[in-house]
């Protein structure tokens, strides 16, 4: 029986790990959750799973959730997070928590002894060298949670960098691979949402069309896989069933297949290193008949090029990439900004920035803030 503590139990990603608790109440308990403002949804969670403690970020809504609850502690805020990561009962920390709150209690959880999975993106790209330095201190693991990542976690199967010439990470290529980049101008907001894949919050729709979400997945993997991002490529899969490979030294490519279910890289992250048993996803090729490769365009997804940049040159100016493309997605979500717009953005702020090497968490929000305040200029 594992213990969890969930952050972000509300949203897509915490909803599917509901289902994998649920799945294996035997493996499986859940200690905490935490959400961002959704009572309804965390009261029904918390009555059905009857964690040892709950959190909401507005002290108001949490005040109003105790007298809900009888028996289960009632945190808030920030504060709230951190005590969740660290709570003693816990064995893994799955941090699902959009942005850069989840960095903090990804910290505090580490430094407790606590393994973590991680759902949020932001945790390695503005602040992989610390997380995983913290993590080798400490003696625990740092698992992955993305599909991709995931999948190249599985086909790496514990074999060091050295065996490995390249990590391929597949891209659906999002509903704009065919479009001709003279329409970008005209794409909408409603256009941009239509995933013809994967079903995911808002953020993350449009991070997928634009390729920002493989760009911030290139960093995430060069610090959990301790590998420089020379050797992180990516690949357009329309169908979404590889989910990424590992190409070793020898010219050998292995892949982790199925259908797309987020369910199945949560499941395995929970209960690492042992594989359970799931009916959820079932995969056929025969059905599929047909799988297909594409190099990615980067003339028309110019994102691709601003991680790899980003991560090579590394220190703050990953965490400058996240903030900018943050402001962006939020100004084309609200009909601020063209969806070219939203690469011009983070193309002008990340030029900008001055950046700090191998730089303390401190500067690191530093230099997410002034990303921020640049961006919004």
């Amino acid at each position: 029986m594992k213990n969890v503590v969930l952050l972000g139990s509300t949203g897509s990603i915490g909803t599917s790990t509901l289902k994998v608790v649920e799945d294996l109440p035997a493996q499986l308990r859940l200690v905490g959750l935490a959400a961002g403002n959704n009572v309804e949804l965390l009261t029904e969670q918390a009555t059905r799973h009857r964690p040892l403690a709950v959190s909401l970020q507005d002290p108001a809504k949490a005040a109003e959730l105790t007298g809900r609850l009888p028996g289960i502690r009632v945190l808030s805020g920030n504060a709230g997070l951190i005590e969740l990561a660290t709570l003693p009962e816990a064995d893994i920390v799955l941090i699902a928590i959009v942005g850069t709150a989840g960095l903090a209690p990804a910290l505090a959880a580490i430094r407790a002894g606590k393994d973590i999975a991680v759902a949020s993106k932001e945790i390695l790209v503005m602040a992989g060298e610390i997380v995983m330095n913290e993590a080798r201190a400490h003696g625990v693991k740092v698992l992955a949670v993305d599909s991709e990542h995931s999948a190249i976690f599985q086909c790496l199967d514990g074999k060091p960098p050295s065996s490995v010439r390249r990590l391929i990470l597949t891209a659906s290529g999002g509903p704009f691979r065919k479009t001709p980049k003279s329409e970008f101008a005209g794409i909408t907001v409603a256009m941009a949402l239509k995933h013809p894949s994967w079903v995911m919050g808002r953020k993350i729709t449009i991070d997928s069309a634009t390729l920002f979400n493989k760009g911030l997945e290139m960093i995430e993997a060069r610090w959990l896989f301790d590998i420089e991002m020379a050797r992180v490529d990516v690949v357009v899969h329309p169908q979404s069933i590889v989910h990424s490979l590992v190409e070793y030294v020898d010219g050998s490519m292995i892949a982790q297949l199925s259908t797309p279910d987020m369910c199945l890289p949560i499941q395995y992250a929970l209960c690492y290193p042992d594989r359970q048993r799931s009916e959820r996803v079932q995969t056929s090729l025969a059905k599929l008949g047909t799988l297909t490769f594409e190099e990615p365009d980067q003339d028309r997804f110019p994102a691709l090029g601003l991680a790899r940049r980003a991560g090579e040159v590394g220190g703050t100016l990953p965490a400058v990439f996240n903030a900018a493309n943050e402001v962006a997605v939020d100004a084309f979500l609200a009909g601020r900004l063209s969806f070219p717009g939203i690469t011009e953005l983070v193309t002008r702020v990340m030029t900008q920035h001055r950046v700090v090497e191998h730089p303390s968490l401190e500067q690191i929000l530093e230099a997410d803030r002034d990303a921020r305040r640049d961006a919004t200029r």
